[in-house]
């Protein structure tokens, strides 16, 4: 199985891949909305990922994913996978997100109506 290293841990790559599902599942929460992803104009631009303890094959993992800042087209985001059971932070992110249109191929301000979600999500 390529998501595990012969220590049976889940490898830094399918990591990543927890990050983006979560970070999919936290704009689906914020804009109440399946994202299309054609149409969607956030993009990734950034992540740091601090691996603190390692995340096993069988460890009940959690997604947790807010928002620390917001800046004019772009904004900080941290997650991090936990162990559910113990709470443990076992992999920190940090990511970069950016509004960003496909047309002109640059980043544009972030609508006032999608700040003002993003400002009282949970």
């Amino acid at each position: 199985m390529s998501d595990l290293d012969p220590y049976n841990h889940v490898n830094n790559g399918a990591q990543c891949n927890f990050f983006d599902m979560g970070r999919s599942r936290y704009f689906e929460h914020v804009f109440q909305a399946k994202i299309d992803w054609l149409n969607f104009k956030y993009v990734l631009v950034h992540v740091d990922l601090d691996f603190r303890h390692p995340v096993l094959f069988h460890d009940p993992i959690v997604c947790e994913s807010r928002i620390l800042e917001i800046g004019n087209s772009s904004f900080k985001m941290e997650q991090c996978l936990k162990d559910a059971e113990t709470g443990e932070v076992k992999t920190l992110c940090h990511a970069v997100v950016v509004y960003f249109n496909r047309d002109t191929n640059q980043s544009e301000r972030i609508p006032d109506a999608d700040r003002e979600k993003m400002m009282h999500a949970d």
